[in-house]
């Protein structure tokens, strides 16, 4: 998280850099004399300079060790440390806190690190950016987050994050720090109760009103809104897909077991429409399962014979007639149907007595039937022309 915390927090934990400015401690300036020429009160004055440089708080482990050689070298190496190795030190700190604050950098305050970086050769420029300019950068980095939530956050979250945009670089870090978590509690509360209102599966229900009778945590209502929900979810899911397949048929069976081993996305996928189209696959086979049985079955009213209810009349004896259509023969015995002409009147039957009877019994039957009505036609037509 960034935040606008001033600089001394940081640099307490970090290498760190001499009280003051880039110069040595006020009153302790280097004399403009050889090292040769060096006093023993000059001497003096250089390590109480270097001790106060390296028992700052913010002394870096290298600028301690360099002053610590330094005295320990005596009064020409102190003056080569308060003139020169100073600043070489503190540059090199500098860049080193400000490496260190990248990670948690927003973009603009990233590319005024990099830059600065490139460019600066002088602490005094180092030092401006760390004091003044980085602050500025992560205000602006804020700014942009802030206008970010207020486009898409929840209500909760829209209201709190206007009020901060229009506040202090404070407040603006402040709100990005806890408050936006705040805001983004209630907004999460309400999202849980629409979801418990539209979803049926028990398990996630019951993990909802648990966790909002609780006193839970923004982190604890971020969590389960973005990963424990859709755990939940998925387990419910699978519950209801067993308990569809148990009473599906084949197609559901199958699309069914597929998305038990599949992904939680696969189990969505067949309760949303999978299911439906199994089922329906079911369906038709099960109709076209159904014809095949009626078509094997005889036809209503029938018992493999064929009953003729109309008038006609036939030769032969015993009143058994071989034709296959409608009309009854007269005299005793079994009645069939004689078969019709072309023009629908009843073909002669062909006289031959009881070894001419037939039973109706299928459709080698039928045809056998035809063709002695059809020669019995023709031996007819034969005497006339007699």
């Amino acid at each position: 998280m960034t935040t606008a915390a001033l600089a001394p927090a940081v640099l307490i934990a970090s290498p760190a850099f001499a009280a003051g400015t880039d110069a040595p401690a006020q009153g302790n300036q280097p004399a403009p004399t050889t090292p040769d020429r060096t006093s023993p009160g000059q001497a003096d004055e250089d390590r109480k300079t270097i001790l106060a440089i390296i028992n700052h708080p913010m002394a870096s482990e290298y600028m301690k060790e360099a002053g610590h050689k330094a005295i320990a070298d005596g009064p020409q190496a102190m003056r080569k440390f308060i003139e020169t190795d100073q600043h070489r030190i503190r540059v090199d700190d500098y860049r080193i806190v400000l490496l260190r604050l990248l990670p948690d950098a927003g973009p603009g305050l990233k590319r005024g690190i990099n830059e600065i970086l490139d460019t600066a050769t002088k602490a005094e420029q180092l030092r401006h950016f760390y004091e003044v300019t980085q602050h500025e950068l992560r205000d602006d980095d804020n700014a942009v987050a802030i206008s970010r939530l207020i486009g898409t956050g929840g209500p909760a979250v829209k209201e709190a994050a206007k009020k901060a945009l229009e506040s202090s670089p404070a407040g603006r870090a402040e709100f990005l720090k806890t408050g936006r978590y705040r805001a983004q509690a209630s907004d999460d509360l309400v999202e849980l109760a629409r979801i418990d209102e539209g979803w049926d599966g028990p398990g996630l229900s019951e993990a909802i009103s648990k966790l909002m009778n609780g006193s839970p945590t923004p982190a604890e209502l971020r969590h389960f809104l973005e990963v424990t929900q859709y755990q939940l979810r998925d387990q419910d899911n699978r519950v209801t897909i067993a308990q569809i397949i148990s009473v599906g048929g084949p197609e559901i069976l199958k699309a069914g077991r597929a998305a038990l081993a599949g992904t939680p996305a696969d189990r969505t996928e067949f309760l949303k429409t999978g299911q439906h189209e199994a089922r329906a696959k079911d369906k038709d086979q099960a109709a076209k399962d159904q014809a095949a049985k009626d078509k094997e079955k005889p036809a209503p009213g029938k018992d493999g014979q064929e009953q003729g209810n109309g008038t006609g009349t036939g030769t032969g004896t015993g009143g058994k007639t071989t034709g296959s259509g409608t009309g009854t023969g007269t005299g005793s015995g079994n009645t069939a149907v004689a078969a019709q002409g072309h023009n629908g009147t009843p073909l002669a039957t062909t006289g031959a007595g009881d070894n001419t009877t037939l039973i109706a019994g299928g459709a080698g039957t039928a045809l056998i039937a035809g063709a002695g009505a059809l020669l019995a036609a023709r031996m007819r037509r034969a005497g006339a022309r007699n």
